[in-house]
C-alpha cells in the first residue's frame, strides 16, 4: 500500500522540556491508524507537526507526499484537522457552517457542496437550524463533515469524541469508519482504548516522546502470556445498560 503519513526521527521540545524524542511511524492511505498516550505523551505535539502548525526541531514528516517543513502549503490543501473542540460556529446553521467553509476553501459550487455533505451525516433535517441548538453528537458530525470539503486525502483526528455521551460516541464512530471505506487516511489520537480497539486497523502506543509499540490489535495482544480460560458469568457493562435503556445498541457501528 502506498504511504499516506510517515515520520522518522520526528523531536520536538518546548524551552528545555523534550516532548518528542524521536519518533517513528508511517501510515498507510485509507486506514485508520489510532495514537494511544498518557496527557503530556504528545499526541497533539505530532498532530500539530503533521498538520504544519508546528515545526519539527529535528527529523523528517511526510504527509500525502509532502514535506511538511518544505511543502507546508501542499501539505495543508491535502488535509483536514478536526481538534479536540469543535470548530463550529454556533450562531450560524449547519448549511451555513459547511457554505462557509466552501466559500473559503474556494470550493466550486459551495451550496452543492454543503447540501451533498448534510445528506451524508444524516444532518439534512437539522441543515437549517442554528449549530448551537445541535447535540453533542450532531455538532460532532457536523465539525467532520466541514473538515471534508474539498475531499482531503488525510484527516487528522484529536480525540475527536472527548466529552460526547455514549451515543454521541457511537455516531463519531460510525462516521469515522464510513470516511475509511470511502478510502480517506485517519490518523486519530484517543485516550478512549475502546475506542482505538473498535476503529483503528493499527494502534501506536506514544510514551514519554517515543513510539514503544505499533501493530495491529491482535500484534499487541500478542507481546502479553496467552490469556486463561475461565468460565464466569458476564455482567452487562454500565454503557451496555445505558444503550439498552435509551434504545441504542453498540452493534451499529461494528463491520
Amino acid at each position: 500500500m502506498n504511504i499516506a503519513i510517515e515520520a522518522t526521527g520526528v523531536r520536538k521540545a518546548f524551552k528545555d522540556v523534550e516532548v518528542l524524542g524521536g519518533v517513528d511511524f508511517a501510515v498507510n492511505r485509507g486506514e485508520i491508524f489510532a495514537l494511544l498516550g498518557s496527557n503530556g505523551a504528545g499526541k497533539t505535539t505530532t498532530i500539530n507537526i503533521l498538520s504544519t502548525l508546528l515545526k519539527p526541531d529535528a527529523g523528517t514528516a511526510t504527509v500525502a507526499g509532502f514535506d511538511v517543513s518544505r511543502e507546508p502549503d501542499s501539505v495543508r490543501k491535502s488535509i483536514s484537522l478536526t481538534g479536540q473542540f469543535a470548530a463550529v460556529d454556533e450562531i450560524l446553521t449547519g448549511r451555513e457552517n459547511l457554505v462557509l467553509v466552501a466559500k473559503l476553501r474556494r470550493v466550486a459550487e459551495p451550496a452543492k457542496v454543503a447540501a451533498g455533505l448534510l445528506e451524508q451525516f444524516g444532518l439534512t433535517e437539522a441543515a437549517d437550524k442554528r449549530a448551537g441548538t445541535y447535540s453533542g453528537g450532531m455538532t460532532r458530525r457536523l465539525d467532520i463533515a466541514m473538515s471534508l470539503v474539498g475531499s482531503p486525502e488525510v484527516i487528522f483526528l484529536d480525540e475527536p469524541t472527548t466529552g460526547l455521551d455514549p451515543e454521541g460516541r457511537l455516531e463519531v464512530w460510525h462516521t469515522v469508519k464510513n470516511l475509511a471505506k470511502r478510502g480517506t487516511t485517519i490518523l486519530l489520537t484517543t485516550q478512549y482504548l475502546d475506542e482505538a480497539e473498535e476503529l483503528a486497523d493499527r494502534i501506536a502506543i506514544l510514551h514519554e516522546g517515543s513510539i514503544i509499540v505499533n501493530g495491529t490489535l491482535a500484534e499487541l495482544k500478542k507481546l502479553l502470556p496467552p490469556a486463561k480460560i475461565e468460565y464466569v458469568e458476564k455482567q452487562p457493562t454500565l454503557e451496555e445498560i445505558f444503550l439498552s435503556l435509551v434504545g441504542k445498541k453498540k452493534v451499529e457501528v461494528t463491520s
